[in-house]
C-alpha cells in the first residue's frame, strides 16, 4: 500500500505526479519499471479509482458498475508516496505544487495529468434532474446503471442522445450509448415504437472518415434521427423537455425545444479550474505541451498527458496507455538517467460498440491517420466484428488493471523521437 503523506509538513520529491487516474498511475508504474530507485509522489484526493471505459458497458447491462471501481490505495503502485489532497495551483518558477490546505510540494520533475472537468453546470437545469425524470449519463459511475434501467423499461416514446462540442473524453461514447440502447430495443421488439434521436453539436458523425460508413449503416438500421450542429443548453426534467441551440451556416443560431421520455446527456468538458487558471495553461485552458515529447513548451521540467494536455489526439484511456511510457522515458532523460527522447504519435483508440457482440474498432494517430494494431485479415477495424467485441469485453479490462496500471507496456513501448518531430 502506498505511504500517505502526513498533512503536517511540506515535502520535496524527484518526481511529482498530479492526478491518479489512468494516466497518472500508468506513468508512475512506467517510471518505476525503468528506475525503481526513483522518489515519486502522486497527488490525488480521491478514495476510488475507476475504469471509466467500462461505464458505457454498464449502461448497456454488460458490465456491473462495482467491477469498474477499486480503492485508490490498491491502485497506486508500491513505493509511490500518495499525497491525498486537492491541488490549488502551481508555481513552476519555484518548482512547487500548491495544495488547498496551504502546503507546497516541491519537485525536480512535474507530471500533470488530473483529467478534465465534466461541466454539468453548463447546461441549465441539468444537475437538478440527473438520475431521475428519465435523464441519465454514462459519464458518471452512479448514473450508468440508471441508463440501463431506463433502456429496459422504455417501451415507447422519444429517446434523445446528445454530444457536446469537442474536445471531450472518448468522442465515441455518446454514440455507444445510442447504439447499445437501440440494439436492446431492436432485440426486444420495441424499437418500432421508439424514436431515437442523436443531437450532435459537431458537423460530422465521427472525426475519422474511414469509420463513418460502418457507423452510418447502424444509424440507418436503427432509424436514428441524426441532427448536426445541435448543442444542448437546458433541461426541464419534470416536464421532460430539452432545449437545443442550432448553429446556422451564416453563423446565427436558433433555439428548439424537444420532448423526451429518455435523455442521455454528455456534458461539455473543460480543463479543471486549477489548470485553466495556472501558468501551465494555453489560451484554451489546457496544459501547453509539445505534441510529440509531451514536455511543456515553456517549462522544461514539466510534462503532461491524458485528457488535460492540449494535444489533438482523442482523449481516451488508449491514448494515455501510449503516452505514459513516453512521459516516463522523457522524465528520465530530463533527470539525466536516459539519453534518447521518445515520441508520442497521437495514437488513440475508440471501440465503438454498435451492437451487443460487435464493435467498430477505430484506431488512429495525429491527423486522423488510421493506425490498426492488428493485420486487416485478422481484424478490420473499419467493419463491425465479434473479435473487437471480445477485446473490449474480455481483454481490455484485465489489460488495464494488470498491465497498464502496473507498468507492463504490451503494444505500448515508446518509440525514439524522429528527427522531423523536432522541427
Amino acid at each position: 500500500m502506498p505511504a500517505l503523506l502526513s498533512p503536517s509538513h511540506s515535502d520535496h520529491h524527484q518526481v511529482v505526479i498530479v492526478g491518479a487516474g489512468a494516466a497518472g498511475i500508468a506513468t508512475a508504474s512506467s517510471l518505476l519499471a525503468r528506475d525503481p530507485s526513483l522518489d515519486i509522489a502522486l497527488i490525488d484526493p480521491a478514495d476510488t479509482h475507476y475504469y471509466q471505459p467500462g461505464w458505457t458497458m454498464v449502461g448497456a447491462g454488460v458490465f456491473n458498475a462495482p467491477d469498474t471501481a477499486r480503492s485508490m490505495a490498491s491502485a497506486i503502485p508500491r513505493g509511490v508516496r500518495w499525497i491525498k489532497a486537492r491541488v490549488q495551483g502551481f508555481d513552476p518558477e519555484g518548482q512547487g505544487v500548491l495544495l488547498e490546505d496551504g502546503r507546497a510540494v516541491t519537485y525536480a520533475q512535474l507530471v500533470v495529468c488530473p483529467g478534465l472537468k465534466l461541466d454539468w453546470d453548463a447546461i441549465d437545469g441539468l444537475n437538478e434532474t440527473l438520475g431521475r425524470n428519465g435523464v441519465t449519463s454514462n459519464y458518471r459511475f452512479d448514473l450508468a446503471p440508471y441508463t440501463w434501467e431506463l433502456v429496459q423499461t422504455l417501451k415507447q416514446g422519444r429517446a434523445l442522445f446528445t454530444q457536446p462540442p469537442m474536445p471531450i473524453k472518448c468522442a465515441g461514447a455518446p454514440q455507444k450509448a445510442l447504439y447499445l440502447s437501440c440494439d436492446h430495443w431492436l432485440r426486444s421488439g420495441v424499437l418500432g415504437q421508439i424514436q431515437p434521436s442523436f443531437f450532435n453539436a459537431g458537423a460530422v458523425l465521427f472525426g475519422v472518415a474511414d469509420y463513418v460508413p460502418a457507423l452510418m449503416a447502424y444509424i440507418d438500421k436503427y432509424g436514428v434521427d441524426l441532427k448536426y450542429s445541435q448543442r444542448l443548453v437546458a433541461v426541464d426534467g419534470p416536464n421532460q423537455r430539452a432545449t437545443f441551440v442550432r448553429t446556422l451556416p451564416d453563423g446565427s443560431s436558433e433555439t428548439r425545444t424537444e420532448s423526451f421520455d429518455m435523455l442521455h446527456v454528455v456534458p461539455p468538458q473543460v480543463a479543471p479550474d486549477f489548470i485553466r487558471h495556472s501558468p501551465l495553461a494555453d489560451a484554451g485552458g489546457w496544459v501547453d505541451v509539445d505534441p510529440h515529447t509531451l514536455r511543456h513548451r515553456q517549462f522544461d521540467n514539466v510534462h503532461a498527458l491524458g485528457d488535460v494536455a492540449n494535444t489533438s489526439n482523442a482523449k481516451t484511456a488508449a491514448a494515455a496507455r501510449k503516452q505514459a511510457p513516453v512521459v516516463a522515458n522523457n522524465v528520465l532523460v530530463a533527470l539525466g538517467r536516459r539519453q534518447a527522447l521518445a515520441q508520442y504519435d497521437g495514437y488513440g483508440s475508440c471501440p465503438l460498440t454498435v451492437e451487443r457482440g460487435k464493435i467498430v474498432l477505430a484506431e488512429f494517430t495525429y491527423g486522423g491517420k488510421v493506425a490498426p494494431s492488428f493485420p486487416r485479415w485478422l481484424l478490420d477495424g473499419r467493419q463491425p466484428t465479434r473479435l473487437a467485441w471480445w477485446l473490449k469485453a474480455r481483454v481490455l479490462p484485465p489489460l488495464y488493471w494488470q498491465a497498464m496500471l502496473k507498468g507492463r507496456e504490451w503494444l505500448a513501448r515508446p518509440q525514439p523521437l524522429a528527427a522531423e518531430a523536432t522541427r
